[in-house]
């Protein structure tokens, strides 16, 4: 800052020429010359964005292994489980027309059908019709109906599941490999007493449960006799106690 009374351009007692303010003047380097001293870094190039397609091969690939699946899953169920819906009086009072049941066509691979046992079979004169009864006379039994009573080996079957007893009379003996089978409705049915024998490799499954209606589920109870001889000695209670009994 001058003193009072002078300028920047008054001569100076020394004689010499005034003093100047010098400003400085910084200078900023040109950007080319910054980019040839920095390094330079390489950067790949990078192919533009585009969205993610699943291949149309693969597509096909998964829908052909989805439906091999299925057809496998619905293969192994069909050999293992048969479906079969009620037709007729046959089996009454315990099965009834429009009832949905299931059959485990496994159950006889190791083992034969006893006497009870509710079975799904093909009718032996008609391959296209499949019915359901109930064992009563397995192979080499004789069975002897009379007096509106049955008789095995000459003991008398005590059958509280029967819807009423036999009017018509007869006798049957069992050959190798065969059943003798009777409807529930024995006045009302066609079975061994109509058309004899049911061979063991038209049998397709045991009963197993009723799906259908609702009102109707539960296990099929499968007698287990206790037997009475035609003298009327009392029986010896078999029968097994059903999971869960169908009304």
């Amino acid at each position: 800052m001058n003193a009072p009374g002078t300028s920047e351009n008054t001569p100076q007692p020394d004689g010499g020429r005034p003093k100047q303010t010098m400003t400085p003047v910084y200078l900023r380097p040109h950007r080319s010359a910054l980019s040839a001293m920095s390094p330079k870094i390489e950067t790949p190039d990078q192919p533009p964005a585009t969205s993610w397609r699943q291949p149309a091969s693969e597509i096909v690939r998964e829908i052909v292994e989805t439906l091999l699946l299925t057809l496998l899953i619905f293969w192994l169920v069909n050999a293992v489980i048969g479906r079969n819906r009620i037709e007729g009086p046959s089996m009454q009072p315990n099965f009834w027309t429009g009832e949905y049941l299931i059959s485990s066509k496994t159950s006889y691979y190791l083992d034969d059908p006893q006497r009870g046992d509710v079975i799904v079979f093909r009718h032996p004169n008609n391959s296209g019709t499949n019915l359901i009864k109930r064992v009563i006379g397995l192979p080499g039994d004789t069975v002897l109906v009379r007096d509106q009573k049955v008789y095995v080996n000459g003991t008398l079957l005590d059958e509280p599941y029967i819807n009423s007893p036999p009017a018509y009379s007869g006798e049957w003996h069992v050959p190798t490999d065969s059943f003798f089978v009777l409807g529930d409705n024995r006045n009302n049915s066609s079975d061994s007493h109509n058309w004899n024998f049911v061979p063991r490799d038209n049998i397709i499954g045991k009963a197993m449960a009723v799906l259908w209606p609702p009102d109707k589920w539960g296990y099929v109870t499968h007698f287990r006799y206790g037997e009475r001889s035609a003298s009327g000695e009392p029986p010896t209670s078999m029968s097994l106690p059903a999971p869960a009994t169908s009304r």
